[in-house]
């Protein structure tokens, strides 16, 4: 059989992911905060995109053209339907888009960037190690007690315990274990009682010490019966103390007025305080959505570089220039189609769960993602993108919009209800419940189906746990 070569002509067609459309995708499944990161490098690697208001000005480049600004069309689809600022309408006419910023123009008008009064601010948060170091600066100890005890307390968790073995620590530091050991009591000594235990036996009986309970019922039960403890079963350690399960009861009173987690009080340091990305109010016509644009609708094209691009430049100087603008024009796009695409997926929530922001979460509806992409007209996985570690803040409170979505529970009328929903109805009764006969979950199935809604016990169980609650033998109180 011969070999030949041959050429033939074949007609395709593929989806080219350039790069303005992948930073496109990018920016749309950013959180908040991850978006304001990514400006911020921009801010630091682009001269010509700044922030705060830029002159009018005409720099020395060409719009986009027609297919450039078509490309992100794919997956962050533009509408014109609600506030779109002056310069947007016509996306593609770049030169009117930055003229609209330079005379002031932003995303969202009124975000000021004034700052608060002094006397507004609060002071930092004082942390679990600040007290700790404090109290052990003012004691009277030998300087390698102070020192070891250093170590132990910048390895304590957010819950005062001693996170690592003296054994690691002993290699990772370079210092005699009974000198750590000794360093270790001096922190246990220190406020709140209980800090730098090792677990939570250890945790509890630091704190009976401090109140001169070492050595009661209540320690020995502590040090030597934990697993009976933590599984009620008193008769068992009755029997083994030769006391009355009364007493027993008496102890177990005392344990329960202690703190496990004796750190908690106390800030971590780097609280992060969540942003919503779109606010829903409530008028007398319904819900108006508005976008949080505080903090990205001031960015815009600086005048300077952009009016020095119009004089004589070499032409990789030009070049340089032409391509940060390029970059900067199409950051700036990017932000501007996921704002609207947040906002439009955000409009379409509140049409189907508007019984949710009436009457509460007891009346939120089963929600799929496809619902909402068909609404508004765009692909799933936009919605799935939009909808990922976005806040909407409502008079109910701040949701992260996935909440939104809840696969649907059959009930005795024909209707669906929303898991959450569920979930809901299962945190009341239990809160509801008398904690000395708390609910098992066959007893909370047969509550759910007086309300209609059918559930088998497992999925009472999965819901339980999701949210937290222990078991019914777990929750049981004597006293």
């Amino acid at each position: 059989m011969a070999l030949e070569l041959r050429q033939q002509l074949k007609l395709s067609q593929q989806l080219v992911m350039t790069p303005q459309l992948q930073q496109a995708i990018k920016l749309l499944q950013l959180s908040r905060v991850e978006l304001e990161e990514v400006v911020e490098q921009e801010l630091e690697e682009n001269p010509l995109l700044e922030k705060g208001d830029t002159e009018e000005v005409e720099p020395q480049s060409q719009a986009l053209s027609k297919e450039e600004a078509s490309e992100t069309s794919t997956e962050a689809e533009t509408t014109t339907e609600v506030g779109e600022p002056e310069g947007l309408a016509n996306i593609e006419d770049w030169q009117s888009y930055l003229q609209g910023y330079s005379q002031g123009g932003s995303i969202a008008e009124g975000s000021g960037d004034d700052q608060p009064a002094y006397d507004n601010t609060l002071s930092g948060t004082q942390t679990l190690y600040d007290h700790l170091l404090w109290q052990l600066q003012l004691g009277r100890y030998p300087e390698d007690e102070v020192e070891s005890a250093g170590v132990i307390l910048g390895n304590l968790d957010e819950s005062g315990y001693l996170s690592f073995p003296i054994e690691e620590l002993q290699h990772q530091f370079h210092m005699p274990e009974e000198l750590l050991l000794r360093g270790l009591e001096v922190v246990q000594q220190l406020d709140p009682p209980g800090v730098g235990a090792r677990n939570l036996s250890e945790c509890l009986h630091l704190q009976l010490r401090a109140q001169d309970l070492e050595g009661s019922l209540a320690d020995i039960i502590v040090t030597r019966y934990s697993e009976e403890l933590e599984t009620r079963r008193y008769n068992v350690i009755a029997r083994q103390c030769r006391v009355t399960e009364e007493e027993i009861y008496a102890a177990a009173h005392v344990l329960s007025e202690l703190d496990p987690y004796p750190g908690s009080m106390f800030g971590s340091g780097d609280v992060q305080y969540i942003t919503p990305d779109v606010f829903v109010h409530k008028t007398a016509d319904g819900y108006v959505v508005s976008l949080n644009d505080d903090g990205l609708a001031n960015l815009g094209i600086s005048s300077y570089y952009a009016n020095i691009s119009k004089q004589g430049l070499d032409q990789k100087t030009n070049e340089y220039l032409q391509e940060k603008l390029r970059g900067a024009q199409w950051l700036l796009k990017s932000i501007y189609q996921r704002q609207k695409t947040i906002y439009r997926v955000t409009e379409s929530i509140v049409k189907f769960q508007r019984d949710f922001f009436d009457k509460g979460i007891n009346h939120l509806k089963p929600l799929v993602l496809r619902d909402v992409a068909e609404d508004i007209g765009m692909h799933e996985s936009t919605i799935s993108r939009v909808t990922t570690n976005k806040y909407l803040q409502a008079p109910q409170g701040l949701f992260e919009l996935k909440y939104f979505f809840n696969s649907g529970i059959g009930t005795s009328t024909g209707n669906d209800v929303a898991a959450e929903s569920v979930k809901s109805r299962i945190r009341d009764i239990v809160a509801a419940e008398n904690a000395q006969k708390p609910y098992s979950d066959q007893k909370i199935v047969k509550m759910l189906a007086e309300d209609g809604i059918n559930i088998a016990r497992r999925t009472v169980t999965k819901y339980r746990e999701m949210l937290g609650i222990r078991s019914s033998t777990a929750r049981k109180r004597l006293f």
